[in-house]
């Protein structure tokens, strides 16, 4: 009797107990890049989000190549980057399950109003950095393994520029992110690569100014992915594709559509939903 009693008692202490761990439970952890929470996307998206489905999302945001190390270790459950050679190559290794476009929006080249290379108003990226180069004009960046910084170090093999071997006072490397590079880049009169997203909530201009847009090859495409729970088995694989699932839904895209600063749309929605 006491034995049945002892058990039943178990029992109803397991029940009763069950919901507040459940509930406890019920949240992920995005590995992402600054931009998208140094833009206020997050911000938008995950109130949404948390009233549709009940779930938390714990954001980490770092650089993109960080990013991925994060997940690497098995310490987030989704990625959101926007590096796609590196998160293809995350794919293939074994720790995603899928990548898919999510969204997109462009690079811009940030500068001085006073523009000492000359290169206001261009629409060639390539000849902007061969001109900031060639004057020697000075010129922040990222230097953190970040999907900007992958960008820009792509930007200057496209201009012709072997970057290491021609950098020299006027180009100045800072480990950090978006945000720390405008504040640089505004307090040393330089030029730096920017997304368009960060650059619109930068709350601190100063004599800064958009000097180059619209170039094809400022391009900026984001993928999500799932981080694989075949390798993680503490990646919380449902959780997680709920949030991918979401993201990419109609409600999904309409919600990254309808973020805007000041009148003007951060990021553009072009989700494909059969991944790669």
């Amino acid at each position: 009797m006491l034995n049945r009693l002892s058990v039943a008692l178990a029992l109803f202490v397991l029940i009763v107990s069950s919901p507040p761990a459940l509930a406890q439970d019920k949240s992920i952890v995005v590995a992402s890049t600054t931009s998208t929470q140094d833009s206020g996307l997050f911000g938008h998206l995950l109130p949404l989000f948390k009233a549709k489905s009940g779930i938390d999302v714990k954001v980490i945001a770092q650089g993109t190549g960080q990013a991925l190390d994060t997940a690497r270790r098995g310490d987030a459950d989704v990625v959101l980057v926007h590096a796609k050679p590196q998160e293809e190559k995350f794919v293939a290794d074994g720790f995603g399950v899928k990548r898919f476009d999510l969204m997109y929006n462009d690079f811009v080249l940030i500068g001085p109003a006073g523009d000492p290379a000359g290169i206001k108003g261009s629409k060639d990226i390539v000849a902007a950095l061969q001109a900031i180069q060639k004057k020697g004009a000075p010129f922040v960046s990222r230097g953190d393994k970040s999907g900007t910084h992958a960008a820009e170090l792509a930007l200057w093999k496209q201009a012709g520029i072997d970057i290491d071997a021609a950098k020299g006072p006027w180009y100045r490397e800072i480990g950090q992110g978006m945000g720390a590079a405008l504040n640089i880049a505004g307090a040393s009169n330089a030029y730096v690569v920017s997304d368009r997203g960060t650059w619109l909530s930068f709350k601190n201009p100063g004599d800064l100014v958009i000097v180059v847009e619209g170039d094809r090859r400022l391009f900026n495409q984001y993928g999500v992915i799932l981080v694989n729970p075949a390798k993680y088995p503490t990646v919380k694989a449902a959780l997680g594709q709920n949030f991918i699932d979401w993201l990419l839904s109609d409600e999904g895209q309409a919600a990254i559509a309808s973020y805007k600063i000041n009148g003007k749309q951060l990021f553009f929605p072009n989700a494909d939903r059969k991944g790669s």
